[in-house]
């Protein structure tokens, strides 16, 4: 049997352990990265692919005639159609809660840094002012405590319900938005729309879809308190990014931690590059990146493909 991963270098810089994955199948091939012009030949001869955000349509499935497996090496599964793979009698499974700790740790690093405006005084401080003034401290950028704010949480999934247990440990009250899209409110759910308000920081973990797709967009933008803050770790296109520059130049929103955009590398007219917005941190989408977490991601692909050898389903995200 023979596998291919058709972008490993996304997953590991050489830090990690592939030998349980590479044990699973006789033969693999391993590739950096994989163009779109070079999808269909190394997909050729292929029982199982890897991939982690290579896009896999209808027609590039369909040409590869022995594929019975992808595996994807994320938890989203918008680069797959899944339709088609079932329609193929081709098994998709994903992963998932591998990354969970990376995330939460992420998210509160991202809340602490705007509310402490960590950066900013860093800065200073490599810059001289603290140096160059005669009191002991630097006061020039307001500090704020998140102990007794309000964080809502759209997403109450695994990642949701992790970042609701640690803001809980720092003393801060959680509210749930209602599901996007949904009609059923839930009585611990709160409308969107009513949490916006309500809320000092808002933090976002639902997967990219038609109903979270420019979730947070001007309008969303113009209800939430004057200097809250606003923390994407989920998918770029949940947030308007031209809304949220204009929401942090006008002083309206007090930050905001964005680790994913809606272009990835974003290109340069990107306006959340613009070097006149106040307090954003931008991270290159590594919220998920620790090492534990990516030696988790290629453990569990291992144990899927083992799972399917064995005529077992694990993590079928496309099955009945």
């Amino acid at each position: 049997m023979k596998a291919v991963f058709l972008d490993y270098a996304s997953i590991d810089t050489g830090d990690l352990d592939r030998s349980h994955l590479a044990a699973t199948v006789e033969s693999w091939d391993w590739h950096d990265a994989t163009d779109p012009g070079q999808i269909s030949e190394r997909l050729k001869g292929a029982d199982i692919v890897v991939s982690n955000k290579v896009p896999l349509s209808e027609a590039l499935l369909a040409g590869a005639p022995r594929l019975k497996l992808v595996c994807i090496a994320a938890t989203g599964t918008d680069k797959i159609d899944l339709e088609a793979a079932a329609r193929l009698d081709i098994q998709v499974s994903n992963v998932v809660r591998y990354a969970t700790p990376a995330v939460v740790q992420h998210v509160f690093a991202l809340i602490l840094a705007l509310s402490t405006r960590l950066i900013a005084y860093h800065e200073e401080v490599r810059e001289g002012e603290w140096q160059a003034q005669g009191n002991f401290c630097l006061l020039n950028h307001p500090i704020s405590e998140i102990s007794g704010k309000t964080l809502g949480i759209v997403g109450s999934g695994e990642l949701g319900q992790g970042v609701a247990r640690v803001a809980e440990c720092f003393g801060m009250k959680v509210l749930f938005a209602q599901r996007p899209g949904s009609e059923h409110l839930l009585p611990e759910r709160t409308p969107l729309h009513k949490l916006l308000s309500q809320v000092d920081i808002l933090s976002l973990h639902v997967p990219l879809a038609d109903n979270t797709r420019n979730l947070i967009g001007p309008a969303e933008l113009a209800l939430m308190k004057p200097g809250a803050l606003l923390i994407n770790t989920a998918r770029g296109g949940i947030v308007e990014e031209q809304a949220l520059a204009d929401a942090l130049r006008s002083g309206h929103l007090g930050g905001a931690g964005m680790d994913v955009l809606t272009r990835e590398p974003p290109p340069d007219d990107n306006p959340l590059l613009a070097n006149d917005i106040p307090n954003l941190i931008l991270t290159p989408h590594t919220a998920w990146a620790s090492r534990e977490a990516r030696q988790r991601l290629l453990d569990e692909i291992a144990h899927n493909i083992t799972a399917f050898r064995q005529g077992r389903a694990r993590n079928c995200v496309n099955c009945e």
